[in-house]
């Protein structure tokens, strides 16, 4: 939880995704326990039994209609992840989702995606410090795990480049915070923090040197 006043800089409107596929197959494999009450990159805690998927680019909120082409087997899943970081792997699902479809046993298996729509609650805020004064950077996370920093830092590194992580101690505890890139113009900020709320991120727009 920030310490300090954050104001809205802007409500982002829904966005269409007009590009994605009828339909295209690819190959899953599941996560589970070792994640589980974890933070997932879109903020919500993962749940090892909801119907859930870990995606390398589909916006958060995106809805997908999973098969196993082996046995014909669907589910209705969601993206609220980013994954999955094997080689040759497309989509990481739940240990729920994988087991309506039967993948636990295999581990791994082809799959066809169909795109279904979007939750488009998933749509962010942007916020800022009023307080803040150039340079400025982007901060999509703030947590007590150091692991659970990395993990939302190798996420966002699928898409985005200059990534990194900055520590901050409050009251005696440490918090290390995700940040995204240098902007000496805080409208060139906003612009980019736009692409990853419309995304899902949480979004915070600060100064590059801030601290707290």
């Amino acid at each position: 939880m920030f310490c300090f006043s954050l104001v809205l800089l802007a409500s982002c409107a829904p966005v269409r995704y007009e590009s994605y596929p009828k339909a295209t197959h690819a190959v899953a494999s599941w996560y589970g326990p070792d994640f589980h009450g974890r933070p997932t990159s879109s903020g919500e805690l993962f749940d090892m039994y909801a119907l859930t998927c870990a995606h390398k680019d589909y916006p958060f909120g995106t809805r997908l209609k999973v098969t196993n082409v082996s046995n014909n087997k669907t589910v209705d899943c969601i993206v609220n992840d980013r994954g999955p970081f094997v080689s040759e792997r497309d989509l990481d699902l739940s240990y729920g989702a994988a087991k309506e479809i039967g993948l636990i046993g295999p581990g791994t298996g082809k799959i066809k995606i169909e795109y279904a729509g979007r939750d488009n609650s998933y749509i962010k805020d942007i916020r800022y410090i009023p307080t803040s004064k150039g340079p400025f950077t982007l901060q999509v996370g703030s947590f007590r795990e150091l692991s659970n920093a990395m993990r939302l830092k190798m996420a966002i590194e699928l898409k985005y480049n200059t990534v990194y992580i900055t520590v901050a101690e409050i009251d005696g505890s440490k918090y290390y915070r995700v940040r995204i890139g240098k902007f000496t113009i805080k409208e060139e900020a906003y612009r980019y923090a736009k692409t990853l709320a419309d995304e899902g991120y949480s979004v915070l727009i600060t100064s590059y040197d801030e601290k707290i």
